[in-house]
């Protein structure tokens, strides 16, 4: 989740992405972006994270996170 919020932060900002993460309750932030603690199960949060960067930049996000997904193949992203 940290990497992906670091991408976002490239994409858009610190600001943006930062604030944007922080829109799903069940994720901890540290002040720079990083993940410090997921409630809940782990899928579902990532899925959601990624939900709140695509309502805001749509396919781009989708695009841009395609290399994190073939990284790291075990992570479930909901159709």
């Amino acid at each position: 989740m940290s990497e992906i919020i670091g991408k976002q932060i490239v994409i858009l900002g610190p600001e943006i992405a930062v604030l944007r993460a922080r829109k799903v309750p069940e994720i901890s932030l540290s002040e720079d972006g990083k993940v410090v603690d997921v409630k809940g199960d782990p899928d579902e949060v990532l899925n959601r994270l990624i939900d709140t960067y695509v309502e805001l930049s749509g396919e781009i996000v989708t695009n841009a996170l395609g290399t994190i997904f073939t990284k790291y193949p075990s992570i479930k992203r909901a159709a």
